[in-house]
């Protein structure tokens, strides 16, 4: 057993806690629903990136590198200082939604490299530019550029010219639950020698100000130049320095004068920044004590040169704390090292051994203290102004009885710094490849009465708790039950899945009472998060032709939940009969929903369109006419989900079962007609649920595999490239709505324009996509074949064929025949400067037609689903 094994072990059974220290901080605060204010919900403009390094947040904090404990009282971040920029760097730059041409971005450069589940070893690198940052250029240059341009980056305004510019590496070993090692190595790669100042700063986060706290915390500078951080709750932690540096404090406080112009006596937030930038002495403490700190280390770093900081936080006094040090750093990178040894040893390719790795140092960067008080948040502090009385009607209102204060998995730190429903579904099953224990306690966290609505919605995200995400929730809470199983030699933690299953019963009720708009077993949803899919906005509750859409993607998505908990119903039966009738239940209401999408309302209207051999939505005008959208999208895919193939074992021991489904299947042969091949036997005596026949299968998977279509040299996209030169086009009440291929970044303004699903590669959907040919394969076996790509004349079988998919995917990533990732594009730094060419960043989604990697750059979410795509080549083998 590994040494990080045995600490997940030891935190699993809270011998210790190893988790109570981790990379918590967020690295966008500023600009956030909960710490908005404002009577509009402008939330980008209540707070702004300027702004933010003077004003005390209220409900969170953020920082680069940065890490906390687990209720983020006291946080431990690096700031630095070229000399030259007119601000410290204490926090990531980037656009705000209105200023970038696409949305909001990051504009910094920075990697997650390394991570064990348990945080006993991490590593990041930041590349901080030795010349001015050019704020103003990003700002203005991206404000010109319109939403058929390409995004302006960093790297566009030259400022990495010559390498000038500082490799930041930090990395933090723990030496004990509350014992950290912080090693900082700065690396000039300029042809000179350049100024940095560096400035590992403590605080604690303001928990006083809002409720007049009395215990108010502090850190004070003992007589050994030792910093001693205080805390009611938290106890006493010391933080030192390898060598003696000025220390600087001033408070955690918002500077009112600079935000407000009212004049408050004391220091600030902004105090250490207006101490260095403006030679300004008042902005930080005469006396050596306060709620923010920070060492001071000049260095002057010659070409090509590195330079070592070391720093320790611990919760006892060490006399010497830096004695063994460099053994203590060189024990846990052969830890770290030892751990992805075991977990990688049947992957051959150290190419995809890197690209793994990466991956899920980025998901194990990406958590995040998560602290939101609906209630609070709605009725305001005793010892703050009362919020607007416009938030009473405004976002969110409907959700008081919301209280997160969490460590949760984030889509990405700085783009998306709040959890999403969907997304944490697929953060969950990479992560249970490593640590099973926090991939079921994230599921388990969205289904319970503090973040769940007492009507049983799960909570989206905190733009709209709200909107509805596609109900896949279900899915990952079988599919990290399983991974679990695997990893514990076939031992099944059955407690898990009892208490999430009759959670997501209250979740599937609602899904049946509210978004079933006619009763008939046909679903909305809205926009189902792929927001512009559609020829027009699917949440609006006013459509531009009047009327509401019958969803073939909330149908299939809602066939899906009816046979993951089916199959979640059987497992548990297994121990306690009474589930018999649940998983009777599911089968039928599988059936009626596989019936309704065949004959909408008993109407003879079909989701299924028999000429194009697709499913297309249907639109119910206001004058009972029905319209197929007929778009070609990810819409028309999503019904190869609803897969699940069941063993002749379970009809064996589960009686009451195969009772009631026999009579059901002979007394509704209408819909028993609907199942594929229902009583034909399959590969070992095997079962198939699917709203496809095998025939009818073949023929969207004929569109789906064609490179002309759907098929991209890097996976499926997410809208026909037929559509490139054939718009789907829809008029209506005066009105054109049009639906045209477009491969990379969105030139349409549906839900901010941040994100595109008219032509790019999507990671979970394709995800799925795999895993559901796995699952026909699973039934039909190797005799069942299907041309790949369309019109190759090319058979392959479907397992064949999702291999192929995967390595698509995994492409994108790794260097091709030309030594080139593909999800770098023509970006020449980042394909050829070997400081940069093996940092890999995870996309939002990617380009269909070049594979170029798109929006949000460290989605290292959903996008991390790549290291399950690696993963399964060596397991494979041991079925």
């Amino acid at each position: 057993m590994t040494a990080e094994k045995q600490r997940l072990i030891e935190d699993r059974d809270k011998v210790k806690n190893w988790r109570q220290w981790g990379p918590y901080l967020t690295e966008r605060q500023w600009g956030t629903v909960r710490e908005d204010y404002s009577a509009n919900g402008d939330a980008w403009n209540y707070i702004s990136h300027d702004m933010a390094r003077s004003k005390a947040y209220r409900w969170g904090e953020e920082g680069i590198a940065g890490i906390s404990d687990d209720r983020q009282f006291l946080c431990l971040a690096l700031a630095l200082w070229n000399k030259k920029d007119p601000i410290l760097k204490e926090r990531f730059f980037g656009l705000t939604n209105p200023e970038g041409n696409h949305g909001e971005d990051v504009k910094e450069l920075y990697y997650y490299l390394d991570s064990t589940p348990s945080h006993s070893y991490m590593r990041m690198l930041y590349k901080y530019p030795q010349r001015e940052y050019p704020y103003a250029q990003l700002v203005e240059e991206s404000k010109r550029r319109g939403k058929q341009d390409r995004e302006f980056e960093l790297i566009d305004t030259n400022i990495f010219a010559e390498d000038r510019y500082f490799d930041v590496a930090v990395e933090y070993i723990k030496a004990d639950v509350s014992d950290i090692l912080m090693q900082i190595t700065v690396t000039n790669r300029g042809p000179e020698a350049a100024a940095l100042e560096l400035l590992p700063t403590l605080w604690f986060r303001n928990t006083w100000a809002w409720c007049g706290e009395e215990n108010k915390p502090e850190i004070y500078l003992d007589d050994k130049g030792i910093m001693k951080a205080s805390h009611k709750k938290l106890g006493s932690y010391y933080f030192c320095c390898e060598e003696k540096h000025e220390a600087l404090f001033c408070e955690n406080e918002t500077n009112t004068w600079r935000l407000h112009q009212h004049f408050q006596p004391g220091t600030f937030k902004d105090g250490i920044n207006d101490y260095i930038i403006f030679n300004y002495p008042a902005a930080v403490n005469k006396i050596s004590k306060g709620t923010k700190a920070a060492y001071r280390i000049d260095l002057n770093v010659k070409s090509g040169e590195s330079k070592v900081v070391r720093l320790r936080l611990a919760s006892r006094f060490h006399q010497k704390p830096f004695h063994h040090f460099e053994q203590l750093v060189a024990k846990a990178k052969n830890e770290t090292n030892e751990y992805y040894a075991e977990l990688q040893k049947d992957i051959h390719s150290e190419e995809e051994k890197m690209i793994q790795r990466q991956a899920l140092a980025g998901m194990l960067w990406s958590k995040q203290f998560y602290y939101y008080d609906l209630d609070v948040w709605m009725r305001g502090d005793s010892h703050e102004p009362p919020p607007p009385y416009e938030r009473r009607r405004g976002r969110n209102r409907e959700w008081d009885h919301l209280h997160n204060a969490d460590i949760i998995s984030m889509p990405d730190k700085w783009e998306y710094p709040w959890y999403a429903a969907w997304d944490l579904a697929f953060h969950a099953v990479p992560l249970a490849m490593i640590d099973p224990e926090f991939a079921k306690n994230q599921l388990l966290l969205l289904t319970k009465e503090w973040y769940m609505h007492p009507n049983g919605q799960l909570p989206a995200y905190e733009w709209a708790f709200g909107d509805v995400n596609p109900p896949v929730h279900a899915w990952a809470a079988w599919r990290v039950y399983r991974i679990d199983s695997n990893l514990q030699d076939g031992k099944r933690d059955r407690k898990f899945l009892e208490e999430i299953f009759h959670k997501l019963l209250l979740n599937f009720t609602w899904w049946v009472n509210k978004k079933d708009e006619s009763g008939n077993n046909i679903f909305q949803g809205g926009f189902l998060g792929m927001d512009n899919i559609g020829v027009f906005d699917r949440s609006s509750t006013h459509l531009p032709t009047g009327g509401y859409i019958e969803q073939s993607d909330g149908t299939s998505w809602m066939a899906m939940y009816t046979l993951n908990l089916l199959r979640m119903s059987l497992e548990l039966a297994k121990e306690n009969p009474t589930y018999q009738s649940l998983a009777t239940k599911f089968f039928e209401h599988f059936l009626y929903i596989a019936g309704a999408m065949a004959n909408v309302n008993n109407e003879g209207i079909n989701l299924w369109d028999e000429e194009d051999e697709f499913f297309y939505d249907v639109l119910n005008l206001p004058n009972n006419e029905r319209l197929k959208l007929k778009v070609r999208s990810m819409v028309g895919l999503i019904p190869l989900f609803a897969v699940e193939v069941l063993d002749e074992e379970i009809f064996q021991k589960m009686p009451e079962f195969t009772e009631r489904l026999d009579w059901f299947l002979q007394n509704r042969p209408d819909l028993a007609n609907l199942i594929s091949r229902w009583g034909d036997r399959g590969k070992n005596q095997r079962h198939l649920l699917s709203l496809l026949r095998g025939h009818r299968m073949k023929r969207l998977l004929k569109r789906m595999l064609d490179e002309k279509e759907f098929l991209s040299p890097y996976g499926v996209r997410a809208l026909s490239r037929h559509h490139l030169d054939n718009p789907y086009v829809l008029h209506a009440n005066g009105s054109q709505f049009s639906v045209k291929y477009k491969s990379g970044e969105s030139d349409s303004y549906l839900f901010g324009g941040n994100s595109n699903w008219r032509g790019p590669v999507w990671f979970p959907v394709n995800y799925l996509i795999i895993e559901s040919l796995q699952r026909f394969h699973h039934y039909y076996g190797d005799d069942f074949k299907v041309e790949h790509p369309t019109g190759s004349g090319n058979m392959l079988t479907l397992r064949e064929i999702a291999s192929e998919l995967s390595q698509r995917l995994i492409s994108m990533f790794k260097t091709n025949a030309e030594g080139k990732r593909p999800m770098y594009g023509d970006d020449e730094l980042f394909q050829n400067n070997p400081h940069f060419k093996n940092n890999l960043l995870f996309y939002e989604y990617f380009d269909g037609d070049t594979g170029r990697g798109l929006g949000a750059n460290h989605q290292t979410g959903w996008t991390g689903l790549v290291a399950k795509l690696i993963q399964p080549i060596m397991t494979r083998k041991k079925k």
